[in-house]
Parts: structure tokens; C-alpha cells; sequence
């Protein structure tokens, strides 16, 4: 989603944090037969403010929700999916095929959210021409060359952190517009490029540091 749809619709960067969790929730109710569902009864579920939830709704739905039958559930995920791009598939390459690298290439659930992996590179010898999930290794020496004349929109790096500038690199050089990275390390990238960290790191310190301050308090 461009800087310019976020801002038409009103869209902060929070409240598109939020919307998977919504439509998760969204799709457990549908299944459950669940027609209407109210903003209060989200915002208790998540624990958010009523008006919070009604402000998220109303910027990426159509259906307005009635004071007593509530949101459709259903069209409030459809509106969903599509403010998300989940009804328009991405292909994505993966870089780095160890413990992580194999794990997200295994998961079979990328298809829910749109996500399709198409190839899988790396460059220990060991793994290159080894098959995974029907996905042959290719060697990382050809990353550019195939994101470019397979038009990959994204790249996903699961690489160690002193290799993943360079992955980078190669990426953007193959007209990647948006990576995924794992490596816990800054990434450089062209403003065009949006670069969303999942830093393991980071997060540990971040419970280690609550873990430790309620020890203290005790």
C-alpha cells in the first residue's frame, strides 16, 4: 500500500498494525456463523477504546455498523482483505535457506494473506540444487538477474547479519520495491523500497527488560 492510499484512507501506521488481528478475529467469527458482530464486543476483545475500533473500521470499510445490529462480519472482512492486497497475490524470492530461511519457506500459510514464495536462494554449496517445498535452491549469484526478468515485487532476507546489506543490494538492484528482513541488523535501502524489520533481537531485549523490571518490583 503507497504513502498516498494510507493517507486517503485515513490510515496511521497502528491501524494498519491492527487490521490482520482484526481479520483474524473477522474469519473465526464467520466460520463460528457469527452475521454481525458490534464495536464494543471488538474493543473488549482486544482490549481498545470503542471509538478506536469504530475509527479503524470506518476508515477501511464501507459498511457502516448500525447502533444495534452491529458491522457485517462478512463485509468487513472482504473490505479488509482488500485495503490489505490479500485478494491481489504477491510473489516473493527468500534468501538465506537455514533453520529460519526453511521454516518460512515450509509455512503454508503466506496463501491466506496472499503471499506466494516462488524461489529460495543461497550460497553454501551444500544447499544449492536441493529441493524444498518443490522449491529448487538456486545459487545467490543469480538473485538480481531472476527478481529482474520474473518481475519480484518482494524480497524476504533470513541471512546472517553481516551478509544482509548485501542481499539487499542485489535485491534492489532486481527492482524489489519491498523486503522483509530478519537479519538484525540496519538495512540501507532507496526511499522507493520499503524495508519492514523483524528484529528477534530487539524484542528479546524488550521482555528482558519487563521480565527484569518486574523482578524488581517484587
Amino acid at each position: 500500500m503507497s504513502k498516498e492510499d494510507q493517507e486517503t484512507r485515513g490510515l496511521s501506521i497502528q491501524a494498519i498494525h491492527r487490521l490482520p488481528y482484526y481479520l483474524q478475529y473477522l474469519r473465526e467469527l464467520a466460520q463460528q456463523g457469527t452475521e454481525t458482530i458490534s464495536a464494543p464486543a471488538v474493543a473488549a476483545h482486544f482490549r481498545l477504546s470503542e471509538i478506536q475500533v469504530r475509527k479503524d473500521f470506518a476508515a477501511v470499510s464501507t459498511n457502516a455498523g448500525k447502533p444495534r445490529s452491529g458491522f457485517p462480519v462478512h463485509g468487513l472482512i472482504a473490505d479488509m482483505e482488500h485495503v490489505l492486497g490479500y485478494g491481489n497475490p504477491n510473489e516473493a524470492v527468500l534468501v538465506g535457506v537455514g533453520s529460519l530461511g526453511q521454516a518460512l519457506l515450509c509455512y503454508s500459510g503466506f496463501a491466506e494473506y496472499g503471499l506466494e514464495i516462488i524461489a529460495a536462494f543461497d550460497q553454501d554449496p551444500a544447499r544449492i540444487g536441493i529441493e524444498i517445498q518443490g522449491k529448487h535452491i538456486l545459487p545467490a549469484d543469480k538473485i538480481t538477474d531472476i527478481c529482474r526478468r520474473m518481475n519480484v515485487p518482494m524480497g524476504i532476507i533470513t541471512v546472517p547479519a553481516s551478509q544482509a546489506q548485501s542481499v539487499c543490494d542485489q535485491l534492489v538492484e532486481g527492482g524489489v520495491r519491498g523486503i522483509w528482513n530478519f537479519a538484525p541488523v540496519h538495512l540501507s535501502a532507496p526511499e522507493h523500497v520499503l524495508v519492514q524489520n523483524e528484529n528477534m533481537a530487539a524484542s528479546l531485549a524488550l521482555l528482558s527488560k519487563h521480565l527484569y523490571r518486574d523482578e524488581g518490583e517484587e
